[in-house]
């Protein structure tokens, strides 16, 4: 047993980042015994009712007849059972959205994490190290971004990030009444409430512009009166504050908070998908102008296990990730010894090899496309990166002979 992996669920907050949790899980070093890695949609149903109970007792019970009665791998398997379903007893907060367990008793190995966000499935995995892609895809899904709330004497900007508030700061401002005085009086007046408006609007957008750089945001979302505060902020804003508003929506100033984030995030989501389609295209640009990037799961893996990745795209479900058995265990063989290798390839196994490649060698960005019908053509895995090697420092591939493309894709 490696001492590094050890019990760690009293040192996780109930509810904590998906990115500390994955940070955690690729630390653990696999040994002989298996690891339970359980996603939970623990939402409740029309009747209040959560569905994960009966899924945990079938799925765990039927795994754990795969391993010999008395052997380690079994019991070490039955012992996660019984600490997986105390956890769920004891622990589960009534509002949590998504749960993430993974444990090896055996190596006396347990995190455990809930969520606001939720997985869109129960799913459970088996397998010599926890399994990161359903949490990787979580990260991508509720990446942070930030919604300016705003009228013209008052704003609100929320950060939100894994489905729930992350940060909140409210600025409030001189109300202005309206004037019944006329002729030039009401046009001094006019010019001194709409310097009251530009002033704020000034404070509003230097507060959004050092959130966003302490942030480190992405993307921001603007909601107000479309036809008042809106252009306001946007005429105030840096050409790099601009760039980064994914959209607009019109809303009162005292908008719910749950309603706020349920419609920024309907915004949010649609844009993402629409820059996913633009990374796509980008991706299958450069690869056939033999620019920086790979495509295809072998020549990805092979990026991957270099530390060459930028960003990683990949399909949203494993079902549309296509590969060659063979000339994957090859690139396996070239960067680890045979001894590591997984016993069984399939997508699950691949894909959860290549993104936490990505994260642990490139710590680079991971991009789940929704809608991989483009992607589907190179086998729905492909991957932006920030260099080239030379045909020397890639041979371990070139040895093994694995990618066709390899030798004509990369730059001396």
């Amino acid at each position: 047993m490696s001492t590094a992996n050890r019990a760690l669920e009293n040192e996780l907050p109930e509810k904590t980042s998906p990115e500390l949790l994955m940070q955690r899980l690729l630390t653990f070093e696999p040994g002989d015994l298996p690891v339970l890695s359980l996603y939970l949609d623990s939402r409740v149903d029309e009747h209040g009712r959560r569905n994960f109970p009966v899924f945990i007792r079938k799925q765990i019970t039927e795994r754990a007849k795969t391993y010999a009665s008395h052997s380690p791998e079994r019991e070490s398997v039955d012992s996660d059972f019984t600490r997986i379903l105390s956890y769920i007893d004891e622990n589960v907060d009534t509002t949590a959205q998504g749960i993430a367990i993974f444990t090896c008793a055996g190596s006396n190995f347990f995190e455990a994490a809930q969520f606001d966000a939720p997985f869109e499935e129960n799913q459970l995995f088996v397998y010599e190290r926890p399994h990161v892609y359903p949490l990787a895809r979580l990260i991508d899904q509720y990446r942070k971004y930030a919604v300016l709330l705003a009228d013209t004497n008052r704003a609100q900007i929320f950060v939100f990030a894994a489905g729930r508030e992350d940060a909140h700061e409210e600025l409030q401002n001189v109300k202005t009444k309206r004037s019944q005085v006329g002729g030039w009086s009401q046009s001094r007046y006019q010019r001194h409430v709409e310097n009251y408006h530009q002033q704020h609007v000034k404070e509003v957008v230097t507060v959004l512009e050092r959130i966003v750089r302490d942030e480190q945001i992405e993307s921001v979302i603007i909601a107000g009166d479309e036809s008042t505060i809106i252009p306001l902020l946007r005429a105030e804003m840096s050409k790099e504050l601009a760039a980064k508003v994914a959209d607009q929506i019109s809303l009162a100033i005292d908008t719910p908070e749950h309603e706020l984030f349920e419609e920024s995030f309907k915004v949010f989501q649609r844009h993402d998908s629409l820059t996913d389609m633009e990374k796509v295209e980008k991706l299958l640009s450069e690869y056939r102008g033999d620019g920086l990037a790979v495509a295809g799961v072998t020549e990805t893996l092979a990026a991957a296990s270099n530390g060459q990745v930028e960003e990683l795209l990949i399909a949203a479900t494993t079902a549309s990730i296509t590969f060659d058995e063979g000339e994957v265990r090859k690139v396996l063989t070239a960067y680890d010894t045979e001894d590591e290798q997984p016993p069984t390839i399939d997508p699950d196994v691949v894909a959860d090899e290549i993104v936490r490649r990505v994260q642990q060698l490139s710590n680079a960005r991971v991009t789940f496309i929704e809608d991989a019908s483009r992607l589907e053509l190179v086998g729905g895995v492909g991957a932006l990166l920030r260099y080239r090697i030379s045909n020397e420092s890639a041979a371990p591939i070139e040895q093994v002979g694995v990618v066709s493309k390899s030798e004509a894709l990369i730059k001396e």
